[in-house]
C-alpha cells in the first residue's frame, strides 16, 4: 500500500487490506492500529471509525484470512469426488497456504472464533462444511465429527508450526513425513467412522 489515502474516503476494506499488507511485510507484530495508519498515511483515529482498535483489527484480518484460505482450498478441490484424494489435496492446500502466507496462517489459526458472534459463526460453519465435505463425514454424529476435526487440525497445524519454526532437523524429507502423517490420519478417520456410524 504505502500511498496517501484520504481519510474521508477510507473504507473498512482499505483498512483490512493495509493490515494484511503490514502482516505480510513484518509479521504479526505489525498487526496494530498505529502501524496500519502509517501504511495508509493517516492518523490512527481514522481507523477507529471502521474497526474497534487493535482487537477489532485483528478480528477483521483473521476472518478475512479465513475466507481467503477457504476460497483457495475450495478452488483447489473443486471437482474432486474421491474422499482420500480430496483429503490429501485439502491437506496439501493448507500446507501450501501456510508456506505462502506464514503470518496470515498463524493469525488465522491463533484467533479464537466465537460461535455466539454471527459473523464468526458463519465462517466457522463454512470451515466445518468444507471439512465435512473434504472427508465425506456428513453421516458422523456430532461428537465424532468434533473428534475427527480436532485430531486432523491438531496434526496438520502442529506439523506446519514445527516446520515453520525449523524444528524438524532430522535428516528426512518433511514432504515424505507429511504424507505418512496423512496416511495415518486416513486410517484413524476410517476407524472413527466405523465405530460411530
Amino acid at each position: 500500500m504505502g500511498r496517501p489515502t484520504k481519510e474521508n474516503s477510507l473504507t473498512k476494506q482499505d483498512v483490512i487490506a493495509a493490515a494484511i499488507a503490514c502482516l505480510d511485510q513484518d509479521g504479526e507484530s505489525a498487526l496494530g492500529v498505529n502501524r496500519v495508519a502509517r501504511e495508509l498515511n493517516i492518523k490512527p483515529p481514522a481507523i477507529y471509525k471502521h474497526l474497534e482498535g487493535n482487537t477489532g483489527l485483528q478480528r477483521a484480518v483473521a476472518l478475512t484470512v479465513w475466507r481467503q484460505y477457504l476460497t483457495e482450498c475450495q478452488q483447489q478441490t473443486d471437482g474432486i469426488t474421491d474422499s482420500q484424494e480430496l483429503f490429501r489435496v485439502s491437506a496439501c492446500a493448507t500446507r501450501t497456504f501456510a508456506r505462502s502466507h506464514p503470518a496470515r496462517y498463524r493469525v488465522m489459526m491463533h484467533y479464537q472464533m466465537r460461535p455466539t458472534d454471527p459473523e464468526e459463526a458463519e465462517v466457522m460453519q463454512d470451515a466445518l462444511k468444507f471439512f465435512q465435505t473434504s472427508l465425506h463425514l456428513q453421516g458422523l454424529n456430532h461428537d465424532a465429527l468434533i473428534d475427527v476435526m480436532r485430531m486432523v487440525n491438531a496434526a496438520i497445524y502442529g506439523f506446519i508450526m514445527r516446520e515453520q519454526a525449523e524444528l524438524m532437523t532430522i535428516d528426512r524429507s518433511t514432504d515424505e513425513s507429511y504424507e505418512v502423517m496423512l496416511d495415518a490420519l486416513l486410517v484413524a478417520i476410517a476407524h472413527i467412522k466405523q465405530i460411530s456410524l
